[in-house]
């Protein structure tokens, strides 16, 4: 049996002793709520309250024989779960300070040539593509298109030729309804 000695309704004061018989489930229940009380008024938020307080009772579960065994198995995952809010506000203010650091920067919208090509490699059938966007996008040569793709190189070059025949036939349409 869990006992749960408290200093009064008005102090919200609670201090839980040891479960007398080593029953986790008692213990969690009774430890639960008034834990979870006290980091909800340390965050601010009752979600992230919960879930310190549940990610400190797992661990006390995955440590149970042991912490059942200590003075105070409650101020064992009181201070888990305290430890564990500190370090998401910890992580939280990294991230904010990493983002007030960084700049803003505005992309140009991209070029009608640009946006053609896109449009016009959209439609070409995937391996073509892939194959195009990596012989001249990314510099590579037609070996190592072959060895990432697993297939010969008279392979990717007729991808290329059928990839390039096609995109000439698109831009060049283009061309002539802007004129």
């Amino acid at each position: 049996m869990v006992t749960v000695r408290s200093g009064g309704p008005a102090d919200g004061v609670t201090d839980v002793g040891p479960p007398s018989d080593g029953d986790f489930e008692e213990f969690y229940q009774a430890f639960f709520q008034p834990l979870t009380i006290q980091l909800f008024a340390y965050t601010g938020n009752m979600a992230a309250a919960q879930d310190v307080v549940q990610e400190a009772f797992c661990r006390a579960l995955a440590r149970w024989k042991k912490v059942s065994r200590y003075d105070d198995p409650g101020a064992w995952v009181r201070r888990v779960a305290w430890n564990l809010a500190t370090s998401q506000w910890r992580r939280a203010r990294t991230a904010a300070l990493f983002m007030r650091r960084q700049r803003e920067e505005y992309a140009s919208a991209p070029s009608p040539d640009r946006v053609a090509l896109a449009k016009a490699l959209a439609t070409l059938p995937a391996q073509q593509r892939r194959a195009v966007i990596l012989h001249y996008l990314a510099d590579l040569p037609v070996s190592e298109i072959a060895a990432q793709e697993g297939v010969a190189e008279g392979t990717v070059k007729s991808w290329l030729h059928r990839g390039r025949t096609a995109l000439a036939a698109q831009l060049t349409e283009k061309e002539k309804t802007r004129a």
